[in-house]
């Protein structure tokens, strides 16, 4: 899980620093494939579920599953980029939201809201709490920077697989699903500006807003223990310590 949670960050990385207005978004998949073949990994969603990509990028609206093409990348838009990687039998799973060229203060609001809440998640998560308590602290989060959680997505358990329980949604909720030592979990705060339903796009994977409300996506995969968790697709946006 290490291994491939330091393939995803790599990934995730390169293609993050590649992000130019002009470029297509099938251009900035193509790094994000030749970064994971020369890791030694392939991609999951690929291979999991035949994807028509090596990574998802989503582009204002669209929340998750955006699928590469012939899209130019404008000054101003907000693109999500989510890369899931098998390596060796493990799969991990993360994704950042990158504001292209020039960028208005409501999309740096936004894309701000959501690394705040994936921290304000991860200082909450230890075991013997409740799954919901991630969901707790999202949501509260994002009622704080006044924006609000897509409640139609959540996060996963994962590990051997792309998605594995618990399921991990990002506002409180009635669970009797735990966190326990070793847990394996995605998690993602997904966040729009306005109040917002997921929607599928005739591509048949395209998630987006239904009201076509901006919407950002933050995501790592940790490992649940005693103090901090483990922060396997640990990059540069985000910082726990014990």
């Amino acid at each position: 899980m290490q291994q491939v949670g330091r393939t995803v960050a790599r990934v995730l990385q390169e293609m993050s620093a590649s992000v130019r207005v002009g470029m297509t978004t099938t251009e900035l998949d193509n790094v994000g494939a030749a970064a994971m073949k020369r890791a030694g990994a392939r991609s999951a969603p690929q291979f999991t579920y035949g994807f028509p990509g090596f990574t998802c990028i989503s582009v204002n609206d669209e929340i998750v599953h955006g699928v590469p093409g012939a899209r130019r990348l404008q000054s101003g838009d907000v693109v999500k980029i989510d890369v899931t990687a098998e390596q060796d039998g493990y799969v991990a799973d993360a994704a950042r939201t990158i504001v292209v060229g020039s960028a208005s203060s409501l999309a740096l609001r936004l894309r701000a809201s959501a690394v705040a809440a994936l921290r304000s998640a991860l200082a909450a998560a230890r075991p013997g709490e409740r799954v919901s308590v991630i969901g707790r602290a999202v949501q509260a989060q994002a009622a704080r920077d006044g924006f609000f959680v897509i409640r139609e997505l959540c996060g996963h358990g994962v590990g051997r697989a792309i998605h594995e329980p618990p399921q991990v949604p990002n506002y409180e909720h009635v669970s009797l699903d735990m966190l326990t030592d070793g847990l394996v979990i995605a998690i993602e705060p997904m966040l729009a500006v306005r109040p917002s339903r997921a929607v599928q796009r005739q591509d048949g994977w395209t998630i987006s807003t239904h009201n076509g409300s901006l919407a950002a996506h933050e995501e790592h995969t940790v490992v649940i223990r005693q103090g901090a968790p483990i922060v396997l697709t640990a990059a540069s946006s985000i910082s726990i310590h014990d």
